[in-house]
């Protein structure tokens, strides 16, 4: 794990900006829009889009169980719907709702309002749906599409915040896959590479600021398929080398489940966690794929010296046998 301490002062600004309304910050720069503009153009022609836009329709109840579903909604980007899959049991959102359902021994009812392209803009539309179900918990997935639309890391930590607050303030649960490293998907070629590596962290932990101030929790996307992807590219990642293939959807969804877990009080309780400010916190998880992030207090105070106290639970990226 490599962090510094410029990247915890990174998160503080981006944050502290979309606080007061700002939009102009910019994580790198005006000279690097025009840069990572110009590349992405590049890239998308080379990503194409072999899958489409449409993921499967996955909404319904899972789990065999007699009682009251849980009702689990799902939000945010192409991630989110599980695009490149085919069958509704390989998208993420089903794939955590079922194993939902045998943790807690009850049917989990499953709405599915994130769409493919959606940046953090499109979640006050996506929220105002997701309300519809009345959900007691919420699982979003964003950021990537804030990075290729050139989105002000501000302005898209803004949007963020408002739709995680407008579900807790509604009673549900809410865990958010920050933006993943889009440094590690090979047809974004060098210097763009490093610079959307550099965004993607410094949103991402900009994210989890925003998001545990919104009385949210936060799980680490970070390069959780880089090192699959050097290793066995064509397993762990779709035709359009930019999507997870079913594999990496997998691995996805199970990084998250332990979150949602805890977020109902259904997962059992890790081992005591060290606290730390939610800056520093937030700069150390964008670099570990799987850290959970969530508000804790010390010694019955919410804050201290250096902002709001935090937890965060290292976890290792793992896989559940899809026979299991």
């Amino acid at each position: 794990m490599i962090w510094t301490p410029g990247a915890a002062r990174a998160a503080r600004r981006i944050a502290a900006a979309a606080a007061v309304g700002g939009g102009g910050l910019t994580a790198l720069g005006a000279l690097t829009y025009g840069l990572l503009f110009t590349e992405a153009v590049v890239a998308r022609r080379i990503v194409g889009r072999p899958h489409g836009m449409e993921g499967p329709p996955a909404d319904g109840i899972y789990g065999d169980f007699d009682g009251e579903p849980i009702r689990m909604v799902m939000l945010g980007d192409s991630t989110s719907v599980g695009l490149g899959t085919t069958d509704p049991a390989d998208t993420p959102a089903v794939l955590m709702a079922s194993s939902l359902a045998g943790i807690a021994g009850r049917p989990v009812r499953l709405t599915v309002v994130g769409r493919s392209g959606a940046a953090s803009v499109d979640l006050g539309d996506q929220v105002d749906r997701a309300l519809g179900a009345l959900p007691d918990i919420a699982v979003i997935f964003i950021g990537a599409n804030d990075v290729t639309t050139q989105t002000p890391p501000a302005r898209a930590v803004r949007h963020l915040q408002k739709a995680v607050r407008r579900l807790r303030e509604a009673g549900a649960e809410v865990v958010v896959g920050t933006c993943p490293d889009l440094g590690t998907v090979r047809p974004i070629a060098q210097p763009l590479r490093w610079v959307t590596r550099r965004w993607s962290r410094q949103l991402a932990a900009a994210q989890t600021v925003a998001v545990v101030e919104a009385g949210g929790r936060t799980v680490a996307f970070a390069d959780m398929l880089g090192p699959e992807f050097d290793t066995n590219p064509d397993e762990m990642f779709g035709p359009d080398r930019f999507h997870p293939s079913v594999e990496g959807y997998l691995q996805v969804a199970y990084a998250v489940l332990p979150s949602v877990g805890n977020a109902l009080g259904l997962w059992p309780e890790p081992r005591p966690r060290r606290s730390e400010s939610i800056y520093l916190a937030a700069a150390m998880a964008a670099e570990e794929p799987g850290a959970e992030v969530s508000a804790t207090r010390v010694a019955g105070r919410a804050t201290g010296p250096h902002g709001r106290w935090v937890t965060m639970l290292r976890r290792r990226p793992w896989v559940q046998p899809r026979d299991a």
